[in-house]
């Protein structure tokens, strides 16, 4: 099973910015559309940003549209998250997973252990 590895999280002021990377051991990520979701406190897990095997399309969460890109790597076996102009409600937990769909960021199987992100001043 596919194993993902998060990394990148911390705490940021409101208007900073982090990169999230997600890392892949034993197994090849070229095959796998990847999600980037987050889960706050008291709310459900909601999905953040998902881009196809190939790269050659993304989408975004209408909350971080124009603030956040998401790309990938296949020759470092990576998945980059780049969060721009963070905000207070952009903390969360930040989970990457592999083996699903990004239209509708469904079926989603393998799943990292999470980094925090917190945005305050």
């Amino acid at each position: 099973q596919l194993q993902l590895v998060e990394s990148g999280g911390g705490l940021v002021q409101p208007g900073g910015s982090l990169r999230l990377s997600c890392a892949a051991s034993e197994f090849t990520l070229d095959y796998y559309a990847i999600g980037w979701f987050r889960q706050a406190p008291g709310k459900e897990r909601e999905g953040v940003s998902c881009i196809s095997s190939n790269g050659g399309s993304t989408n975004y969460a209408d909350s971080v549209k124009g603030r956040f890109t998401i790309s990938r790597d296949n020759a470092k076996n990576t998945v980059y998250l780049q969060m721009n102009s963070l905000k207070p409600e952009d903390t969360a937990v930040y989970y990457c997973a592999g083996g699903g769909f990004c239209s509708g960021y469904v079926d989603f199987t393998s799943w990292g252990q999470g980094t925090q992100v917190t945005v305050s001043s």
